[in-house]
């Protein structure tokens, strides 16, 4: 869903720019905060940016400006919070535009928006709600991921529109076109995702219960006269 470089009229990307900022620079304290009172947790921060970085980088040809992908954005919003993947989401767009020619500087702003700002939060929101009403941890992460995934092509489908409204059925017919367009690669898209990121977590299970724990992913304590999941049965 990066949207190419030059692609946006000029006042369109400013304005994403300013609507991203303030997302950006709270992330940024909050990625600060937690390094400095948590430093252990600096290697599973770097996994979760790469985590965004590669699954992103894999670009499939969609509508004309923009492409299709997995964004990788589920996993660190589940572990980090969605703040701190604002600022792991920026470094990864800023520098596949760099470095791939993927999205561009012009059109950071709306990429940010879309892919390190919405598709955290709303991954995020779906997980934290399934956890609440005792839906398994890998059910949860598997429709918190679809959803990251899902919501940032729905916003990227609305900056579209805003920018090249259709001539005769003006925003919401262009809305329809791109969203049906983004639709057939995106769908099954989140769908891999959502399984991918699942695999990673049952790694995670197993091999970082102790960090999963201090996150709040994993609860062992017995509360409210219910048996929390064990990481065993997690990881099955």
């Amino acid at each position: 869903m990066h949207i190419a470089e030059g692609f946006l009229p000029p006042a369109h990307a400013v304005a994403w720019g300013v609507a991203s900022a303030p997302f950006v620079v709270h992330g940024a304290r909050s990625l600060v905060r937690d390094v400095r009172e948590h430093p252990e947790s600096t290697l599973l921060l770097g996994a979760s940016g790469a985590f965004t970085f590669v699954l992103s980088a894999l670009k499939l040809p969609s509508v004309t400006g923009s492409c299709s992908h997995p964004t990788g954005t589920g996993l660190g919003a589940i572990l980090f919070r969605p703040p701190v993947m604002a600022v792991l989401g920026t470094i990864t767009l800023l520098f596949q535009a760099l470095l791939l020619a993927h999205g561009g500087l012009t059109t950071l702003g709306a990429n940010v928006f879309s892919m390190a700002v919405v598709g955290p939060w709303a991954g995020y929101g779906v997980y934290r709600l399934l956890r609440r009403y005792d839906v398994p941890l890998m059910g949860a992460v598997f429709c918190g991921a679809f959803v990251a995934d899902l919501s940032t092509y729905c916003v990227t489908s609305v900056q579209l529109a805003l920018a090249f409204p259709d001539p005769g059925s003006g925003f919401l017919g262009a809305l329809g076109k791109f969203g049906s367009i983004f639709a057939v690669t995106q769908i099954p898209l989140a769908v891999s995702e959502g399984l991918l990121t699942v695999l990673v977590m049952r790694l995670l299970v197993r091999s970082s219960k102790g960090e999963l724990t201090r996150l709040g992913v994993l609860v062992t304590s017995v509360a409210g006269g219910k048996r929390a999941e064990s990481a065993e049965a997690v990881a099955r």
